[in-house]
């Protein structure tokens, strides 16, 4: 008996492993995948089949050196990438980041809630879009301000799982996987405004910089929290590496099969554009099924609870480092007032944007415009910073990192120029 008890426990110990590991890597890669990401990936479907199913192949490497360079930050310097770009660069630098950055979270934020708003209704009509956004934005509110840090990172791990639903809609309609791999293994690239448009998006979509801060910022709060060893070793930069790893292979996943379900479906419908969420769900209902209908919207609603918190708290770090107030998502409301209220202010803000009918279309298109144009800059100063032996020590960028992180760099100033060229043309 006890034999067998060792046995089950030998057997299960790799899978638990792997599974405590997991944290701010997989949340971080899951969040990726927002409402405003859906509606970028579900366009590129549309409009373009399965000719961009191969860029998840692409910012998958991409994704996880970057992240990986945050990640490591994070645990060398015991805090957050605002606080190292504070005290070890000009001001002028941080100030410009925050500048561009904070409006294309606060949009971002808006758009997400906006879209959940209106899967909310398309589901139970009865009950108004706005309605709905007001009530997960509460709900929201409550959980981030009532549940501790551990909970609350808890309660996204959890939500991550939402983010399965996506990898099994393709498997619910006929696909030719042939030219699924064919389209996967040779890119497709097309010189037409139109095409690299839907590039330059899905790159925007996915290298998004509020992610950087998140990751470093959460990786600082796990060794505050005794999540991991304050000793940062090679076995804690090895579950590192695989916590960032499994997350941006999370998100290009899901990535990769939500181009596929609407290349697959919406393109060979003839439904060729897509301007929210919901007109997606909408769009697959008739063509492909009320249960891939249902499950892409309750995906939505899932992924959305998932983002809006990293959303609104990386900007909220991002303020609080910069200004030097308490924060942290383990301290109550009375012990951190300032980064509270900016949360809460952020999300008001987000909200607000449905009231005054702002378009989500130009919303994710502003969005993408400030976090193509800032994207660059950072990745600059990450590379930087990661190879700075005065900040690093001896855990600096290995080769490997810094030939991604430079790759990344080219790849979104080649984005960021082809972004301001279509803005002129």
């Amino acid at each position: 008996m006890t034999k067998t008890k060792n046995t089950k426990q030998k057997k299960r110990s790799p899978l638990v492993k792997f599974l405590r590991v997991l944290g701010p890597g997989l949340v971080t890669g899951a969040s990726d995948d927002d409402p405003s990401g859906i509606v970028t990936y579900s366009q590129a479907g549309a409009q373009f089949g399965l000719q961009t199913l191969w860029t998840a192949l692409i910012t998958f490497p991409l994704m996880a050196a970057v992240q990986g360079m945050c990640a490591r930050i994070g645990l060398v310097t015991s805090q957050g990438l605002t606080v190292t770009l504070r005290e070890h660069y000009p001001k002028w630098i941080l100030y410009g980041v925050l500048l561009f950055t904070f409006p294309a979270i606060t949009l971002n934020i808006g758009a997400d809630i906006q879209g959940m708003g209106a899967v909310g209704h398309m589901l139970y009509p009865r009950i108004p879009a706005p309605v709905y956004s007001v009530i997960l934005t509460a709900i929201l509110m409550y959980i981030i301000i009532r549940f501790p840090y551990q909970k609350i990172a808890a309660i996204l791990k959890w939500l991550c799982l939402s983010l399965l639903l996506y990898i099994i809609v393709p498997f619910l309609v006929k696909q030719d996987w042939l030219q699924v791999a064919k389209h996967t293994f040779i890119p497709t690239i097309k010189m037409d405004k139109d095409f690299l448009s839907i590039l330059v998006a899905i790159l925007g979509t996915t290298i998004s910089p509020y992610l950087f801060f998140w990751q470093t910022t959460m990786e600082a709060e796990d060794l505050a929290h005794g999540q991991k060893s304050y000793i940062v070793n090679n076995t804690v930069l090895s579950n590192m590496k695989i916590d960032v790893n499994s997350g941006m292979l999370l998100s290009n996943l899901v990535m990769f099969f939500m181009i596929l379900t609407t290349g697959s479906v919406l393109f060979s419908g003839g439904v060729h554009k897509i301007d929210t969420v919901d007109q997606a769900a909408k769009a697959l209902q008739p063509l492909a099924g009320n249960l891939t209908y249902a499950i892409f919207a309750l995906g939505v609603l899932g992924t959305g609870m998932l983002a809006i918190p990293v959303l609104a708290g990386a900007q909220s770090y991002m303020l609080a480092e910069t200004l030097g107030w308490k924060a942290g998502l383990d301290k109550k409301f009375g012990q951190a007032k300032s980064f509270y209220v900016s949360i809460i202010v952020s999300l008001l803000v987000g909200l607000s944007l449905d009231f005054f009918k702002v378009s989500p279309v130009k919303t994710l298109l502003y969005t993408a415009i400030v976090y193509g144009l800032t994207a660059p800059v950072l990745i600059a100063m990450l590379l930087h910073i990661g190879n700075n032996k005065k900040i690093m020590k001896e855990h600096t960028n290995s080769r490997l990192s810094n030939t991604l992180g430079i790759m990344t760099l080219l790849l979104m100033t080649a984005a960021a120029a082809a972004l301001i060229y279509f803005l002129i043309v």
